[in-house]
């Protein structure tokens, strides 16, 4: 049966939220941020090939990032890497994976993961990936993983699920793809969502029916390739292919459409660590509830604050509370712990004022 199982790990975004420790040139799923001794994408890597086959985990990041993966996954092939020539969002590069992969085996059953999560017990993840590898070789089903949700967070898709029966896999009702403030505070205190945890599970055939259903123009231009998607001449399709499609994610283009969707109830320890306020939380603190990362950092009046240096200085800060401080080598960043989703737009900012030698 493994023999059908495929992995693919997104990790082509930037991570522009976790600046300025993320940039375009080193973006996050490559750092050790939480130091353990292996990256995002390493450890990501590492629960995958628990269930799957090492030589049928496939790595979808720009073509920029290609050379970086296959430096900290040398268990894997440069065929495994499957290279962007742009970031188009979550749509294309699945339907590429799907495609690719589908040519290799059309019985193929793939796991699609973002490469930046933390889950602390990897052994229920697995049993979770087994019960939804299951289900999708025996049924036309897209799946995913819902998480509970611990706030009103607008990084996030939400999913609400019919409550019909005892079985772990429910049939979604509907699923909202990241939510203003508003509504993700209705969605968050109605108590009846979660949150999609960007992790999927579908037979390549089934994803790929689904894309000529609602994105059929996506479909076809992908369908007009008639060299093997990672022979030389595919790849050179790719690229004029990549400039016609549409941007748009996995989930606005076919979850939101799709009435073959379904959620597994999960609870694994985890988080996508897509901010400095998530790293706080999921963090060990001091007394003072401070978390820090680096060899010489000295607080005084500080407190539920994070202090992270990538560099080999003092660091001393007075009189914070709830704040982040983020040291690098060429950035600074001093913001208060609820605006972290506001990074997003400060990096924009500092691009069109200062150019792109910051970000």
């Amino acid at each position: 049966m493994k023999n059908n199982y495929f992995g693919v790990i997104m990790a082509g975004g930037v991570g522009s939220r976790f600046w300025p420790l993320s940039t375009t040139e080193y973006p996050k799923q490559f750092h050790d941020i939480l130091g353990t001794g292996r990256t995002f994408l390493q450890s990501t890597f590492d629960r995958l090939k628990k269930i799957i086959p090492v030589e049928q985990i496939y790595v979808v990041t720009l073509e920029e990032y290609a050379d970086l993966t296959l430096q900290q996954l040398p268990e894997i092939s440069e065929n495994q890497v499957i290279a962007e020539p742009s970031g188009m969002n979550t749509a294309p590069c699945n339907l590429y994976a799907a495609q690719l992969i589908h040519e290799i085996n059309p019985e193929a059953n793939i796991v699609v993961a973002p490469s930046d999560h933390v889950i602390l017990n990897e052994d229920i993840f697995v049993k979770k990936l087994e019960i939804a590898l299951k289900e999708s070789e025996e049924m036309e089903s897209l799946i995913t993983l819902g998480i509970q949700p611990t706030r009103p967070d607008t990084g996030y898709g939400y999913i609400q699920f019919i409550e019909n029966s005892k079985s772990e896999i429910k049939k979604v009702k509907t699923f909202t793809e990241k939510p203003g403030i508003e509504l993700a505070e209705v969605l968050y205190k109605s108590g009846d969502f979660l949150w999609n945890a960007g992790i999927f599970v579908w037979k390549a055939k089934t994803i790929l029916n689904a894309f000529q259903q609602h994105l059929p123009e996506m479909f076809e231009s992908f369908q007009k390739i008639k060299h093997p998607l990672n022979s030389p001449e595919g790849k050179e399709k790719i690229k004029l292919i990549y400039s016609t499609v549409q941007m748009i994610s996995i989930d606005n283009g076919i979850l939101e459409k799709a009435d073959n969707v379904f959620v597994i109830p999960s609870s694994f320890g985890w988080s996508d660590l897509g901010t400095w306020k998530s790293l706080f939380e999921n963090s060990e603190k001091n007394d003072e509830s401070n978390v820090k990362n680096g060899k010489h950092i000295l607080t005084y009046n500080t407190k539920d604050s994070l202090i992270y240096t990538s560099q080999n200085k003092a660091i001393i800060v007075d009189g914070l509370e709830d704040y982040i401080v983020v040291n690098t080598r060429r950035a600074l960043l001093i913001c208060p712990m609820d605006k972290d989703q506001a990074i997003k737009a400060f990096v924009s900012d500092l691009k069109l004022n200062k150019g792109e030698k910051f970000v």
